[in-house]
């Protein structure tokens, strides 16, 4: 029988939507969809290199809650309010992510509030840090 984790941070969109900041399904852990605002202060960053930090912050926060990392994240869903801002956030992204390489997508869709400038989405496998993964390079073929 599979052994589920389901980790509450407290927002009241949790609450009112009735979902969680993170579900781990065995060594599966899908973060949702998380925004900038600061869990204490439930302020939103208006810029946009701050608000990619925070959005960082609160899932890094979710997954130590179960003792995992970003380094753990195998693929992740970026979202972009303004398509100018892509190249700043991906910057950052690319930081976050460097030597983890996640599988990713990065669109420009509206957003639930024109506040969020950046929202991030992954999804991890627990223990993935841990291994060693194999490397191909099609393009040097």
């Amino acid at each position: 029988m599979a052994h589920i984790v389901k980790v509450k941070t407290g927002s009241t969109f949790e609450e009112h939507a009735s979902y969680s900041r993170l579900v781990a399904v065995d060594n599966w852990i899908f973060v949702s969809n998380t925004a900038g605002r600061h869990p204490e202060t439930k302020e939103i960053p208006e810029d946009v290199v701050e608000q990619t930090h925070q959005v960082f912050a609160n899932i890094e926060t979710a997954l130590s809650s179960i003792d995992a990392s970003l380094a753990d994240v195998v693929m992740s869903r970026v979202f972009i309010q303004d398509p100018q801002d892509v190249p700043t956030v991906m910057e950052i992204i690319g930081q976050k992510f460097k030597g983890v390489d996640p599988a990713s997508t990065v669109t420009c869709p509206p957003l639930g509030s024109t506040v969020y400038k950046v929202e991030l989405e992954v999804t991890a496998y627990k223990g993935a840090s841990q291994t060693t993964a194999d490397l191909i390079n099609t393009a040097a073929k």
